[in-house]
């Protein structure tokens, strides 16, 4: 129970690696708030969690845009009292090629994965602020923060830009005693990458060296470990989740 009574607000928690975030802080005995943009998977995903015992809250924003953030903030607030972790994780990654992406297609992406993480910490700010401390962890990527991939150019600068705002973000929130870190997944097992398709997921699986793809799980036990006092002395830090994808 290293988060008995703590209060994570968790971005794109509706599914996917967000989904398996909020069970692990759950597991630790958090407080978690299931953020997402489509209400219906908040409604399932809270459900799912309150049927085992959980204490979650459902709220409906869009990371991108600052005035839905702090009204969820606000939210929180009335329910819980405090925010103690925020987990930036709510993203969006269209393929597309360099040639063919358009202003608007750019925009988009930086808006919600890179915008969205300025939103939510703003919005968090001020009550972690208030109680001399919090943690902050970003969902970057191996895209970007590590290695470049064909047909994300604008998630690539996305996640590359979390990155840059983790270590800066870090430097001038320590006076409060507020941590901000980063986790760098690589391919992890979620609603999104299933359309690749199983023959090539397992092909994909291959090469990498442990011989299998992750686990949103896998994401949710290096956020549990960023967000308590385990890593109290850690900040402004990356760490890779990838099964030594990015060592070859």
């Amino acid at each position: 129970m290293k988060l008995k009574n703590k209060v994570a607000i968790v971005t794109g928690s509706g599914q996917g690696i967000g989904k398996g975030i909020a069970l692990e802080l759950v597991k630790e005995g958090a407080k978690v708030v299931i953020s997402d943009i489509n209400q219906e998977t908040i409604n399932k995903t809270v459900d799912e969690m309150k049927s085992s015992g959980a204490e979650v809250l459902g709220v409906k924003a869009d990371v991108s845009k600052a005035e839905e953030i702090n009204q969820m903030v606000k939210t929180v607030i009335e329910k819980f009292g405090r925010v103690d972790v925020l987990v930036n994780n709510a993203g969006i990654y269209p393929f597309k090629l360099l040639t063919e992406m358009s202003g608007e297609d750019w925009d988009k992406v930086l808006n919600v994965n890179l915008k969205g993480v300025f939103n939510c910490t703003k919005g968090v700010l001020p009550e972690m602020i208030k109680q001399k401390g919090g943690s902050i962890v970003n969902i970057a990527s191996i895209a970007g923060a590590v290695v470049g991939y064909i047909n994300l150019a604008h998630y690539s600068a996305s996640k590359g830009g979390v990155l840059g705002f983790t270590r800066s973000a870090a430097l001038e929130l320590s006076q409060y005693g507020i941590r901000v870190n980063a986790i760098a997944p690589g391919a992890i097992e979620t609603p999104g990458t299933k359309i690749m398709g199983e023959d090539a997921l397992k092909q994909f699986s291959q090469m990498i060296p442990l011989k299998r793809l992750g686990k949103p799980e896998d994401i949710g036990k290096a956020v549990v470990f960023l967000a308590s006092e385990d890593s109290s002395y850690i900040t402004g830090q990356m760490i890779v989740v990838d099964g030594g994808h990015t060592l070859q």
